[in-house]
């Protein structure tokens, strides 16, 4: 049971990381294509990427060290497991608790997500679910069959072609409950909303800010861990590496850069664009607006947080003025709004 749990957390903690990465392209495809950002579809996409590591967490970990590999046989003789069966319904105890019913059981179950997912969100019927969930078995299999691509001497669990039959029906059985779930009309080209004016609400405001927040701290630890990557095994300096202030420096510049550039440039945030929104003129000139954009999003969060105490406590200030402000102003212009008496407006793209 321990090793169970073990894999779900690490399938949790692997699907929301992906996720955060991958939040503000999400959002932006979001709004281009389907007109906004539904708490349905964001939930179901979430639980594909975990249910995605989950696939891999269940059936290679934990990953054995190399010196203490058992090599694992194989069994190429399908339906195998109605032996297995069929010995524990003959036998004594309850069959349904028997190891091998509830092998099968559990082969079954890890895939019906599968085909569940594929039908409601990618539209796909039985067949598919049945050739994804063999392809996707299959290469499970391989990967245990070749000692996760030769990185061990041997393949640390078995080769079950039943694994395979079962994986499949299970990827079935999910695509059939899924038709239980109402399904949206199929239509070319997007959803029509998407081309229609939409208000800006807080809710909408509150997306644009979540993905210029995790926008901005993706790339600052992406470039610092590549940093780190570097100082170790290029530059061989462990000392820097210990410190990760060059990490730090390199990292937050990079990202609070890219999120000025962007600003300066366009007048409107990463999360604005995500979120297909814009300020309208105010009393303030054009490229001082620009800068004040900058300065009170996340861009200027990030910059002041990275500064030493006590200064890096206006980031805190910053942060908590703008929950407010958010709260005050029905379009949730907050302070970039609120200095110089500037709205925020649609803007969508494929108008």
């Amino acid at each position: 049971m321990s090793g169970i749990l073990t894999s779900a957390l690490a399938a949790v903690l692997l699907g929301a990381f992906v996720g955060a990465a991958l939040f503000v392209p999400f959002v932006a495809a979001s709004y281009r294509w389907r007109g906004g950002l539904s708490t349905r579809r964001l939930l179901l996409w979430f639980a594909a990427l975990v249910y995605f590591w989950a696939i891999w967490t269940y059936t290679l970990l934990p990953l054995p060290s190399p010196d203490a590999v058992r090599c694992a046989g194989t069994n190429v003789r399908l339906g195998a497991f109605l032996d297995d069966i069929g010995e524990a319904i003959s036998g004594p105890g309850t069959a349904l608790t028997a190891p091998g019913v509830l092998q099968v059981v559990l082969n079954v179950a890890l895939f019906v997500p599968l085909g569940f997912l594929l039908r409601v969100l990618g539209r796909r019927g039985v067949p598919a679910a049945g050739l994804v969930g063999l392809a996707l078995s299959l290469l499970v299999e391989l990967t245990q069959l070749t000692g996760v691509w030769g990185a061990y001497r041997c393949a640390y669990r078995v080769f079950d072609v039943d694994d395979l039959f079962l994986n499949t029906v299970g990827a079935v059985v999910g695509s059939l409950l899924a038709l239980a779930v109402p399904r949206r009309p199929r239509g070319g080209g997007g959803d029509p909303a998407a081309d229609r004016p939409r208000p800006v609400t807080r809710r909408r405001r509150a997306v644009g800010m979540a993905c210029d927040g995790l926008g901005v701290y993706s790339v600052i630890f992406s470039v610092g861990l590549l940093v780190q990557l570097w100082l170790e095994l290029v530059a061989k300096d462990p000392a820097a590496v210990a410190a990760g202030t060059s990490a730090s420096f390199i990292g937050t510049s990079v990202g609070v850069g890219a999120w000025l550039a962007v600003v300066l440039t366009t007048g409107r945030s990463v999360g604005d664009h995500a979120v297909q929104v814009r300020f309208t003129r105010g009393a303030l000139p054009e490229w001082l607006a620009r800068v004040v954009r900058f300065a009170a999003g996340a861009g200027g969060y990030a910059a002041l947080a990275a500064l030493p105490t006590p200064w890096s406590t206006l980031a805190l200030l910053l942060l908590v003025t703008t929950l407010v402000l958010l709260l005050v102003f029905p379009d949730g212009r907050a302070l970039p709004g609120a200095v110089g008496g500037r709205r925020v407006v649609d803007e969508p793209t494929r108008r």
